[in-house]
């Protein structure tokens, strides 16, 4: 008996879900379409990138310089002291105890 009952309540309740289900459906999309009208959506491009900066640099005081006329002069360094010479003694102290 529970099985005719099930078979006759099945066709209805099978349509009352899927009636149901669809009008979730519907009220799930519109409340999505909703929100996105309302606060702003995804539709949106994506912010392009500044192309990074030019920096152009003109040294005007070398171009100055060079079109007074000066003149830069580099002296070489002085050359090297040569070592002095070690006497008898220092040489002795500095040579191995054997």
């Amino acid at each position: 008996m529970s099985e005719e009952t099930q078979e006759q309540e099945g066709t209805w309740s099978g349509l009352k879900k899927t009636i149901l289900g669809t009008v979730a459906t519907v009220v799930t999309a519109g409340g999505a379409w909703l929100g996105t009208t309302l606060f702003g959506g995804g539709d949106e491009a994506a912010p392009v990138a500044a192309p990074a900066p030019v920096i152009n640099i003109t040294n005007t005081q070398t171009q100055q310089q060079s079109a007074a006329g000066k003149t830069v002069i580099i002296k070489e360094p002085a050359k090297p002291v040569a070592p002095k010479k070690k006497t008898e003694k220092e040489q002795l102290e500095e040579a191995p105890a054997w």
